[in-house]
C-alpha cells in the first residue's frame, strides 16, 4: 500500500451486516485468531479494516468451494 491509499474502517454493526455473524461469534473468532482483529481508533472506539474483512470473506468463499472427497 502506498501512502496515498486511504484505508476504510468499519464499525461492528457493519462487520455484523457484512459477515452475517453475531457479535459474540465475531469476538470469539478474533480471540481465536480466525477473524481480523479490530483496530483501536480512539480511547473507547474500535473498528475493523474493511480490506481485512473482505479478505476474510474471500477466504471463506474459497474454503467452501473446495471439493471434499
Amino acid at each position: 500500500m502506498n501512502m496515498n491509499e486511504m484505508k476504510t474502517f468499519i464499525r461492528l454493526p457493519a462487520v455484523l451486516a457484512a459477515t452475517g455473524l453475531s457479535r459474540s461469534t465475531v469476538l470469539r473468532a478474533v480471540k481465536a485468531g480466525t477473524f481480523p482483529a479490530p483496530i483501536h481508533i480512539g480511547p473507547h472506539a474500535v473498528a475493523w479494516d474493511s480490506g481485512a474483512v473482505a479478505q476474510w470473506q474471500l477466504d471463506r468463499i474459497a474454503a467452501s468451494t473446495i471439493i471434499k472427497v
